[in-house]
């Protein structure tokens, strides 16, 4: 085993890891927000409650109908994400008009009762939820052990990232940002926006969801896993730029390196890191990184 700058490799390698595993997380959530406030202009502060609502339909698939993590992983996403369409067209869309509170007032609420309903069936205890068989073990780098299971996360978080930033420059990426600009001009053109708006909430609910899966095998399956998820991912969101869709992937993969390393250098400072850059970044830049000034 060697150092670098003093620290046993062993260690170094291994915070950058668990880095890049709760980057991958950010990543994943915070894409989630940014594509849902971009054409919604909403800040959907029940996204953490969606995230937890993925990891418990995975361990309730696996408990009760014997469906595994890989039929999961292609299933939570659409029921979750038809949940979010439910919620869109039945209460989101009346809040188009209005001011961008009401619609984090609602939202909030709605995180409030999800989490709560899943609190009274679940308590708080965390629910176990093994890693599949063919990702078990990991591999022996020399100096460092690496887990299949978290190099399958970060990969899985890259593709889709990367598919969803290349799907932003086609032409469906086209029609969402004119929806946001000009409704009514792209309605002119004989497309539906509405229809637009309500899947697209679809989509970044299911991209939550996602992450819930993924998360499923890492950490404890319980109703809080949102709400303790959620304020870090707002951060990373506002660093990256509302709405900003690279911001948000590269932000999140960032970030997560960056907590990782204050672990290691500097544990104290770990759970604020973020937010100390949060504020820095307000200061020199209030639109994010990626943002635009509006």
């Amino acid at each position: 085993m060697f150092t670098i700058l003093g620290i046993p490799s062993q260690a170094l390698f291994g915070q950058l890891l668990l880095g890049l595993i709760n980057g991958s997380f950010y990543a994943l959530l915070s894409l989630g927000l940014a594509i849902i406030f971009g054409l919604l202009n909403i800040i959907n502060f029940a996204h953490g409650a969606q995230y937890m609502m993925g990891a418990f339909l995975t361990w309730m698939l696996l408990s009760y109908f014997g469906v595994g993590y890989w039929w999961a992983l292609l299933l939570v996403p659409v029921l979750v994400g038809i949940f979010g369409l439910v919620l869109e067209r039945l209460l989101i869309s009346r809040l188009h008009h209005l001011d961008h509170l009401y619609g984090l007032l609602l939202t909030f609420g709605l995180a409030l009762i999800i989490q709560g309903l899943f609190r009274i069936r679940y308590g708080v205890s965390g629910l176990p939820y093994g890693i599949p068989l063919t990702l078990a073990g990991g591999q022996n780098l020399g100096f460092m052990f690496l887990p299949n299971y978290r190099l399958w996360v970060i990969l899985l978080s890259l593709s889709v990232c990367l598919a969803t930033w290349l799907v932003e420059k086609t032409k469906l990426g086209a029609y969402l940002r004119a929806a946001t600009e000009n409704p009514t001009l792209v309605q002119a053109f004989g497309i539906n926006v509405p229809r637009l708006i309500t899947l697209t909430y679809g989509g970044g609910v299911g991209l939550a969801a996602l992450a819930g899966v993924m998360a499923a095998p890492i950490y404890s399956v319980n109703p809080n896993m949102g709400a303790d998820m959620i304020i870090t991912v707002f951060a990373v969101v506002v660093i990256g730029g509302m709405g900003s869709i690279a911001g948000s992937i590269v932000t999140g993969f960032a970030l997560g390196l960056i907590e990782g390393l204050t672990k290691l250098l500097y544990p104290e400072a770990s759970s604020t890191v973020i937010f100390i850059i949060m504020a820095i970044v307000l200061l020199l830049k209030p639109a994010g990184l990626f943002g635009r000034r509006v």
